[in-house]
């Protein structure tokens, strides 16, 4: 049974769980350092045992040849390595954070390197749901805290199903890999979070492609790179695989990859050629899908931006993310390894989404936020060639420049509000960018005119906001089109479970207690009749920016007009009073309905006065 170089250890690429304490090792764990030592058929046996961390320090020779090992020399071996193990499992490693969503969590002393950098320290100063700090107080939370919530649920359930499922054979490698793209996966976000680029980058570069996903790619590189953080990731065993694998967790894969995927799912096998991938291969696909799941939305970001944004802004979270991890198996659906949960978990994920839809509802897209969104965008944009950071090489970049250059843009946060702010500069742009954030801290806002809802999702894309203010102003007088054309904002506004129209829940698989391994699909129907029929609403949002109140009155009438030919309801919802949808009609009492009804009351009173 003895192995040859048995004690022959690869300094090289050592397990990242040797820096955890004893009580975190798992059986896996302890197979896995065996298995690093070159004793693969011990770790077998120890695993096969189900040897435990508790069990471990109790473990003696005769135990060893009651498993089996009878080999005197296997066994002075594996008490070698025992004690090897238990001298290793150092606890002063790892840092605790006391996070006010999760407790007391622990986190590798990897990723404490990670966050003891200026790049990542960036993320305390930009706030996580933007603007909306202006409309709720207690939106004060930055993507920094987000950030450290993430990683520690991605390990939270990567490790869960590794201690479920071992056959799938997760390491502590992989947990750490996820983990960091769990850290990481939110470093290329600028001032005032998606503003930046879902708002100001789009006008500010039009026609570009830029996302802050590919940012944060870029980002973890450079701050890899300009922090020394090279060695480190060697010392903890994490190789070139490892680090692509980080990346491609964070990035996910190219949207042209992921339609011809979609395409082609149905109709091929897609065996290992075909996997968009290189980090990991299929066996392990399921990791792919903890950070930022891109089947169906079910992924550790969401659950701690959910619980966190409810816990800030005072809305309850319907969504139990704990009672999910507790019920995650992995199973193969279409020759893919997919995470799927339990069938009886599947009201609580309809609930999951509706807690996404009121978030964006009551919050992200709430009429004052989107107001002032605008603003900050506007201003931003005025004084964008005049606001510059230091790049590589010292040269100067505006904030549209920065995006291409990573030390320029490790520089941006929302601190940009307050340069323009108190700048001094006298050009016409700077100071009507000054003037603007100055109104929002005196509350002169645009003015909101109304809302209306198109039957169906009649835009696909928000750019067409500009061909229907296109439209509306055509409606107004010809001595106002020139005023509309300036003065109007049209904003178009998704409410959706996060696949537009479709169901998520359809992309979901399940199983139950009785056949673990089988997966299923469970349809709408099947959970409930009072879900919705369609998973999708659009709101048309005009809004002002002259507050004159006869201006406010023609754009409104110019609004229900608009309305009108594209038989939409009436505007609702404007910062002053609106017609309403639906005017309220009082009953005729003189209709026969309401006869009976009251000879019925009649009738009532006169039984009870009998019975007493």
């Amino acid at each position: 049974m003895a192995e040859q170089g048995m004690m022959q250890i690869d300094h090289k690429r050592p397990p990242p769980f040797l820096y955890y304490p004893l009580d975190r090792w798992t059986p896996n764990n302890i197979a896995e350092y065996f298995t690093w030592n070159g004793c693969s058929k011990l770790a077998k046996i120890l695993k096969d045992k189900n040897i435990s961390n508790r069990r471990l320090p109790e473990l003696t020779e005769k135990d060893l040849q009651d498993f089996g090992i009878e080999s005197k020399k296997d066994r002075e071996e594996t008490m070698k390595i025992v004690k090897e193990i238990l001298a290793s499992a150092i606890p002063e490693y790892l840092k605790i954070f006391n996070d006010p969503i999760h407790g007391h969590i622990e986190l590798h002393p990897l990723c404490v390197k990670i966050i003891d950098t200026p790049e990542f320290q960036r993320l305390r100063f930009i706030k996580q749901l933007g603007a909306c700090y202006f409309v709720y107080p207690g939106a004060a939370h930055n993507r920094f805290e987000h950030s450290l919530g993430v990683c520690h649920l991605a390990g939270e359930l990567v490790r869960a199903i590794g201690d479920r499922q071992p056959q799938y054979h997760i390491t502590s490698t992989d947990i750490l890999c996820v983990e960091i793209a769990g850290l990481c996966h939110d470093l290329g976000h600028g001032p005032f979070s998606h503003l930046f680029d879902r708002k100001f980058i789009p006008e500010a570069i039009p026609g570009g492609r830029w996302e802050h996903e590919q940012a944060s790619v870029e980002m973890f590189d450079h701050l890899v790179k300009k922090n020394g953080l090279e060695e480190e990731f060697k010392k903890y065993g994490l190789e070139s695989a490892d680090l692509t694998f980080i990346k491609e967790q964070i990035k996910g894969p190219s949207k042209d990859e992921s339609e011809r995927r979609k395409s082609t799912s149905d109709t091929i096998d897609l065996d290992h050629k075909d996997w968009p991938f290189k980090g990991r291969d299929k066996n392990k696909g399921f990791l792919y899908e903890v950070v930022a799941n891109k089947r169906n939305g079910i992924d550790v970001d969401k659950w701690d931006y959910f619980a966190r944004d409810c816990h800030n802004l005072g809305i309850r979270n319907n969504f139990d993310h704990l009672r999910f991890i507790k019920f995650a198996r992995v199973l193969s659906v279409d020759k893919e390894y997919q995470i799927c949960s339990r069938d009886k978990e599947v009201q609580m994920l309809y609930d999951m989404f509706h807690t996404r839809l009121t978030l964006h509802k009551r919050a992200y897209q709430h009429r004052v936020n989107v107001i002032i969104e605008r603003m900050i965008t506007e201003a931003f944009l005025l004084a964008d060639k005049y606001v510059k950071f230091p790049g590589k090489g010292g040269d100067l970049k505006t904030m549209s420049q920065s995006i291409d250059d990573m030390e320029a843009y490790s520089k941006l946060t929302d601190g940009v509000f307050e340069r323009i702010l108190y700048s001094t500069d006298t050009e016409n742009d700077m100071v009507e960018a000054r003037e603007l954030l100055t109104r929002i801290l005196q509350r002169k806002l645009y003015k909101c005119v109304g809302n209306t809802k198109p039957k169906d999702k009649a835009y696909k894309k928000k750019s067409e906001a500009t061909k229907i203010k296109a439209e509306i102003v055509g409606m107004g007088t010809v001595g106002d089109r020139q005023a509309l054309e300036a003065n109007l904002i049209v904003e178009i506004m998704n409410m959706d479970f996060g696949k537009g129209e479709e169901n998520p829940i359809d992309d979901v698989r399940f199983y139950d207690k009785r056949n673990s391994e089988e997966p299923m699909q469970i349809r709408k129907e099947e959970v409930s009749h009072i879900l919705p029929s369609k998973f999708t609403d659009q709101y048309i949002y005009l809004f002002i920016r002259n507050d004159d109140p006869d201006f406010y009155q023609k754009a409104l009438d110019t609004f229900q007009k608009w309305c009108k030919v594209k038989t939409y309801p009436s505007p609702r919802g404007g910062t002053f009073s609106n017609a309403e949808m639906t005017p309220y009609k009082r009953p005729n009492p003189d209709t026969e309905e309401d006869l009976v009804s009251k000879r019925e009351r009649q009738d009532s009173k006169k039984r009870k006065l009998l019975n007493n």
